[in-house]
């Protein structure tokens, strides 16, 4: 069993940077591949960055490509999301999650456990 908790959200102005946590509790943490996803209100949740177990190979979705970046620290249990040059696109609840198999996947079904979310909001 795999539980997640995001931190780091919050408000911030067009062009501006958050960075996102994850941290993991349960030893499954540095085998699973990690995930960040996201839903803004009346939209369905998308897909927005990957990483898989080693933190050597990663993905994202054509509308974070070069202003977003997932990493991972295997020692902390922790998988982070830096987000720069913010967008009010960017504006909704953000999730991480983790795929038992290990490695990079975009499709949410893939994934094994889901943490509560944290709120980003980038305002113009």
């Amino acid at each position: 069993q795999v539980q997640l908790v995001e931190s780091g959200g919050g408000l911030v102005q067009a062009g501006g940077s958050l960075r996102l946590s994850c941290a993991a509790s349960g030893r499954t943490f540095s085998n699973s591949a990690m995930g960040w996803f996201r839903q803004a209100p009346g939209k369905e949740r998308e897909f927005v960055t990957t990483i898989n177990w080693s933190g050597g190979t990663t993905y994202y979705a054509d509308s974070v490509k070069g202003r977003f970046t997932i990493s991972r620290d295997n020692a902390k249990n922790t998988v982070y999301l830096q987000m720069t040059s913010l967008k009010p696109e960017d504006t909704a609840s953000y999730y991480c999650a983790a795929s038992k198999l290990g490695l990079t996947t975009t499709l949410p079904s893939r994934y094994d456990y889901w943490g509560q979310g944290t709120q980003v909001t980038v305002s113009s």
